[in-house]
């Protein structure tokens, strides 16, 4: 064998083994549809922090002698029933739909891992009250439950939220005890507890990463989910409340000039179809990158 070949074989042996976030985000890159959809979001996310900047017009300012006026020049999607313009509308709502997604999301998360590492290692009756609770609250479809604490706290994004994220909270909670209960039986979790660790040390360092990767996942489904949600209970005057140009404000308000213009409804539901549908194929991506059982070769 030539001198070359022996160094590159050496090379080869001493190469060091790809790490676990090196692999996910290989299989990631893999993933056209995933790629596809990290690609429109960080486009929204673009938009949505550059929205004083790239919007034509303010997004409540009322021009009442243009009105319904179609895609021109001046307005490229048109304006609405009191003038204002829809593309300037759409922008700025890109930036409250994507932060009412993502806090809800960190709210049904956070609330929902913790309940979830807290009935799957504990158990008990502790554990078994917790889960009773997730079962009524699962009884519910998550677009009633989220009316229904909308309609006691009253309406506006702030109580949308907070709806939208009580009702996520279950699916987080059931994930998170399933992982726990299957980890909390391994010999690393048996050994930290035989030599002595703490309950909260034990959760957090040697349960909880192990519970992430599906966590991640789920978030990652549940933001779309929850601009959908969001979206609806503004459809039905719940949430954002005019002049806030809100994406599921802004159909509900256009559907009565549907016949005749509609572009004041179809760009709003538009950018909450394209949102959603990225949401959905980056998740399926990150589902497929993080299970070993599904990763490509």
């Amino acid at each position: 064998m030539s001198v070359e070949g022996v160094i590159g074989s050496a090379a080869v042996a001493v190469r060091r083994p790809r790490t676990y976030a090196a692999t996910v985000a290989g299989q990631l890159r893999r993933h056209r549809g995933a790629m596809a959809g990290l690609a429109v979001l960080l486009l929204e996310v673009t938009v949505a922090v550059a929205a004083p900047w790239i919007a034509p017009h303010d997004p409540i300012h009322q021009d009442l002698l243009a009105p319904l006026q179609p895609p021109s020049r001046a307005h490229p999607w048109g304006t609405d029933e009191v003038g204002r313009d829809v593309l300037s509308r759409v922008i700025y709502g890109a930036r409250i739909s994507l932060s009412v997604g993502l806090i809800s999301v960190g709210i049904a998360g956070v609330g929902g891992v913790f309940l979830g590492l807290v009935s799957g290692y504990m158990g008990g009756v502790v554990g078994e009250t917790i889960l009773r609770v997730m079962d009524l609250l699962l009884a519910f479809p998550g677009i009633l439950l989220a009316l229904a604490i909308v309609a006691v706290l009253g309406p506006g994004l702030f109580n949308v939220m907070i709806a939208v994220g009580i009702a996520g909270m279950p699916a987080f909670t059931r994930v998170t005890r399933a992982q726990t209960l299957a980890v909390r039986e391994m010999d690393y979790v048996v050994g930290a507890r035989a030599v002595g660790c703490t309950t909260g040390r034990i959760l957090s360092r040697y349960i909880l990463p192990n519970v992430l990767p599906s966590v991640i996942v789920l978030a990652t489904l549940g933001l779309a989910g929850s601009i959908l949600t969001a979206a609806g209970l503004s459809f039905l005057g719940l949430g954002a409340q005019p002049p806030v140009p809100e994406w599921g404000a802004m159909v509900s308000l256009g559907r009565a000039f549907l016949r005749q213009a509609w572009w004041v409804t179809t760009f709003p539901g538009v950018a909450i179809m394209v949102t959603v549908l990225a949401m959905n194929m980056l998740g399926d991506g990150l589902r497929d990158a993080l299970d070993p059982r599904l990763r490509r070769g």
